[in-house]
């Protein structure tokens, strides 16, 4: 009996074995076969979206695809020169400066030198070693009613809030700050605990929202500004009245962002929608802004107090110029946004087709504080896509004092330009709140690179100013820079932007240029007003509300 039952039993372990031979396979391909076959029924039944429903499961491609063409683009598709925001040569710049990498390139240039906009600077015989001459240029900011003015790098880090930006990497910009001795503006968002605790010079931002210094109903709170804005780190106060991003629109923070930190920092109230609007309660007039200026300049102990926009309708700058001249009121500094700026999310209408790009701007800010016979008195801030030494001489022969950039700084921090800023995703930890992504930003390597960035791309400017024979950053002119603009013609910075003479603007006859905006605009309001305007006279002038 015995062994009938051990042969019966071999017999049924082989049977089940010969079974499993080709059922096992079978059973564990199912593991994969049925959630496939339940997406592709998902696919048939969902209503969204007609890929999907036309072509279940093979439909999902499409999407997967798009995904990743960001990083298809980047990596294996666009040439050295052709990427944007920005191209890989500079990218590459950057993290190699960064990084203390060989920064030199070999074989020649990769541009296309007879290419319209082609741009160079005119070296000189009489070439010069511009550091034994200025060891580290400085720019003091700080006009005559300003009692503690600040001496400023020539290159900064523009404005960067904590919250678009994570807590490391605005650690790691404030500490790269002290390490090279030039300063970090806060933006809009307000002065954070991670801003103070990198040690480096600050700008405050004051933005519509006021945050940091508000009530609660969202108008200024001078009490709460004055205690923040005498803290030794906060060097100057700039009031932000439009960004190259998104100039003229505003912004709300979703009440799920407004954490108890959010809450504390910015002085709005936890778990509630909080609205940034496109205009300052504050003033409403040209007068009554630089009347906040002057208050600010009080509150903050004397600092230097300036205004930052991207131009827009020309008029209003000049009705600010007015201003200046009726009470006799001047900021410090003005700080010009082109309208290629931009880190962070911005509606696309607003980055591709708002706003006056910055070699433009700029040398409009120069021309008009010039014909006031105002910029004795106020410096000018650059801001835009500036990441080169070459970035800062051309922005300087238009007439900028000091340059700034953001998204330089940030790729100095290790941004790879993968363009998920708006969605909480950046891989490498800059600008999220993800905290398993934030800690793989390490503030004690990335403070290094920040300054190594800062402190070579200053020198790659005075190097080029060396080689042109200038020996100060206020020699520079615009005849300096040279520009083609078809195939058999080269223009300077001055014939595509004349001069226009000093204090000419304070009284008629006026430049051809200015007569219309001079006409219009008025130091009580921003408005422009057309009720005295002989159009006729200005057949150019076919829209005139566009100032």
């Amino acid at each position: 009996m015995r062994s009938k039952f051990l042969f019966g039993a071999v017999i049924i372990l082989a049977v089940i074995g010969l079974v499993s031979m080709w059922w096992l396979p079978v059973l564990w391909s199912l593991v994969i076969v049925l959630p496939l076959v339940t997406l592709g029924i998902v696919d048939m039944i969902q209503t969204r979206k007609a890929i999907r429903r036309n072509f279940p499961l093979f439909g999902r491609l499409r999407y997967l695809f798009e995904s990743i063409r960001p990083e298809i683009q980047q990596y294996f598709v666009e040439s050295d020169t052709a990427g944007r925001p920005f191209n890989r040569l500079h990218r590459s710049l950057i993290y190699q400066r960064a990084k203390r990498e060989l920064d030199t390139t070999p074989f020649g240039t990769q541009l296309n030198v007879y290419d319209n906009n082609y741009e160079w600077l005119n070296h000189s015989i009489n070439a010069l070693d511009f550091f034994k001459i200025n060891e580290h240029p400085r720019v003091v900011v700080g006009g005559p009613e300003c009692t503690q003015p600040y001496s400023s790098s020539v290159y900064n880090i523009s404005a960067m809030s904590y919250g678009s930006l994570s807590k490391n990497a605005i650690l790691a910009l404030s500490e790269g700050a002290k390490i090279g001795n030039f300063y970090h503006n806060t933006g809009e968002g307000g002065l954070s605990d991670y801003h103070l605790a990198g040690g480096g010079d600050l700008v405050w931002q004051i933005g519509t929202g006021y945050f940091g210094c508000r009530h609660p109903d969202g108008n200024f709170n001078p009490e709460a500004f004055e205690i923040k804005a005498q803290h030794p780190h906060v060097k100057m106060v700039e009031i932000k009245l439009s960004q190259g991003a998104k100039p003229g629109h505003g912004g709300i923070l979703p009440a799920a962002k407004v954490t108890e930190e959010i809450a504390r920092i910015r002085l709005v109230e936890k778990g509630k929608e909080v609205d940034s609007p496109p205009y300052h309660r504050a003033f409403t007039t040209p007068i009554g802004l630089l009347e906040f200026v002057k208050q600010l300049r009080e509150r903050s102990g004397g600092k230097p107090v300036g205004f930052k926009l991207c131009i827009g309708h020309r008029s209003e700058f000049v009705a600010i110029c007015k201003a200046m001249i009726q009470t006799g009121i001047y900021p410090d500094f003005v700080t010009v946004d082109g309208g290629e700026g931009g880190t962070g999310a911005a509606p696309l209408e607003f980055s591709n087709s708002v706003g006056m790009p910055l070699r433009d701007a700029l040398a409009f800010v120069y021309d008009c504080l010039t014909g006031f016979g105002l910029k004795q008195h106020i410096k000018i801030i650059a801001s835009g896509k500036i990441v080169t030494g070459f970035d800062l001489v051309k922005y300087f022969a238009l007439g900028a004092d000091i340059c700034n950039s953001a998204r330089g700084m940030m790729m100095a921090l290790g941004c790879i330009q993968a363009l998920e800023c708006n969605t909480n995703t950046c891989p490498t930890g800059v600008a999220t709140q993800d905290p398993e992504l934030v800690k793989g930003l390490v503030v004690a390597d990335k403070k290094v690179r920040v300054a190594n960035f800062h402190h070579d791309t200053v020198k790659s400017a005075g190097e080029l100013m060396g080689a042109a024979g200038i020996k100060h950053p206020d020699d520079i002119h615009r005849i300096y820079i040279h520009r083609r603009v078809s195939a058999s013609r080269i223009e300077t910075y001055l014939d595509s932007y004349p001069y226009i003479p000093s204090r000419c603007l304070l009284q008629p006859p006026y430049p051809k240029s200015f007569e219309l905006l001079m006409k219009v605009s008025r130091a009580e309001s921003f408005e422009p007003s057309f009720e005295d305007v002989d159009f006729e006279k200005y057949a150019w002038a076919k829209k005139p509300m566009t100032g």
